[in-house]
């Protein structure tokens, strides 16, 4: 348990903590939590840092509890929002709810009788309390001066849109959460990005205020593309856990194209690498960078964590068979088999006869460019692939003989997008 402090900070992750948290996590087994919004059935790869967190402190000998806002839920949390979110029924609460626990079950043991995690959902408490309860043993103990002082709620008020008394209220429920995983669990460590850390001090407050009890805060960083663009996000949209959501096999592929920059400092934040291994692959990286050795271990372990090993090997054959220039010698059966995931789009085989389809048209009717002046940009700048070769000439026709064996052919926009486009009889 002593050395947890330590294996988080070279990874990265410890982005500040309150006083004494290091040596509170060293001397005993402790109780810690972080909480997850259900304002979605599926967790995303933003949510990742928190619980690979949890996890880490749980292999450690630490109990991991994680609290899934069914009450917060409700309301919204305004920090790192410029709007406030749109209000969820009690429905769509529950069911979310049951949709992110079995995702955290992929990461945390919720049978080990040692240290077993939790998942708690915060509406046991809140449902039940009432206004005057509230104001009363909570609210008195925050000041507006304290509240306004906090950098997100500082910011929504300085905005066009303003800020609700619903969500100025957030912070006195998280803090009250605390107080409550205290009481009932005796949980006194709460973990949460760097954009949480007036809430959790809040927390931290509270408890020593009411309890006379010191508790505890370690916040982690906000994942960035080293580009500066917010992590998590592609062309498609947010990269979800749930495989209805983002397939498999674009799950894997969002890993195996982060940049050279990113890679090692993913492995260390997404995966269970030992020092010695992702020292390797750093140093790989920086050898070879073209052979992309830190990014297929990156995409190998995350898609596993997530996915399951089957859907690894699954991804990794579509990715070696997609990218293959022969591609056309191989038979559409076996394309097909592992393009499951793949974007794809059908299109009767009528169009192709005679002169066939334009490819301006083909793109921008299926989706792969937003519209005739995109697709046309998109060749003439190269970056368009037809069976994995180059087509720059903007007035091409797609005919029958040029799709593989009649029955499919493979688009891809850039290096890394592939989109497949099934022949049709009907």
């Amino acid at each position: 348990m002593a050395r947890i402090y330590d294996e988080l900070d070279w990874r990265g992750v410890v982005y500040d903590a309150t006083e004494g948290t290091r040596e509170f996590v060293a001397r005993e087994q402790v109780r810690c939590y972080a909480g997850f919004d259900p304002t979605a059935s599926s967790l995303h790869v933003g949510n990742l840092l928190p619980i690979m967190a949890l996890a880490r402190l749980q292999r450690f000998g630490h109990t991991p509890m994680a609290i899934v806002g069914g009450g917060t839920g409700l309301i919204g949390d305004p920090s790192g929002k410029s709007h406030e979110r749109a209000l969820l029924s009690r429905d769509e609460v529950a069911h979310n709810l049951e949709a992110i626990r079995g995702q955290l079950a992929r990461f945390l043991d919720f049978e080990d009788p040692a240290n077993r995690a939790h998942i708690v959902n915060n509406a046991e408490w809140l449902d039940a309390l009432s206004v005057m309860a509230f104001l009363r043993d909570v609210g008195k103990h925050f000041t507006v001066n304290y509240m306004l002082a906090k950098e997100s709620v500082r910011r929504r008020i300085d905005s066009d849109e303003g800020l609700s008394f619903t969500e100025f209220s957030y912070l006195m429920l998280q803090a009250y959460d605390f107080l409550m995983l205290y009481d009932r669990y005796g949980c006194r460590l709460q973990l949460g990005g760097s954009d949480q850390w007036g809430n959790i001090v809040a927390g931290c407050d509270l408890i020593r205020k009411l309890r006379g009890v010191q508790a505890f805060g370690l916040v982690l960083p906000l994942v960035t593309t080293a580009s500066g663009a917010k992590f998590g996000k592609t062309e498609a949209g947010t990269v979800w856990l749930d495989p209805a959501r983002t397939s498999p096999y674009q799950f894997y592929q969002f890993w195996l194209n982060v940049e050279d920059r990113d890679a090692v400092a993913y492995l260390k934040y997404f995966t269970f690498l030992s020092r010695d291994e992702i020292g390797a692959l750093e140093a790989a990286t920086v050898e070879a960078p073209e052979k992309r050795e830190a990014q297929r271990r990156l995409a190998h372990e995350v898609t596993g964590l997530v996915h399951g090993a089957e859907a690894v090997r699954s991804a990794e054959r579509g990715a070696k068979v997609l990218f293959d220039p022969n591609v056309t010698a191989l038979p559409a059966s076996s394309i097909l088999a592992v393009a499951g995931d793949v974007p794809s789009a059908d299109l009767p085989a009528e169009r192709l006869a005679g002169e066939g389809l334009a490819l301006v048209e083909l793109l921008s009717t299926t989706g792969v460019a937003a519209s005739r002046g995109d697709a046309t940009r998109l060749i003439r700048n190269g970056g368009i692939y037809l069976n994995n070769e180059r087509v720059s000439d903007e007035r091409f026709r797609l005919t029958m003989d040029r799709t593989i064996e009649g029955r499919l052919v493979l688009i891809r926009k850039g290096q890394k997008q592939n989109f497949l486009v099934r022949i049709t009889n009907s």
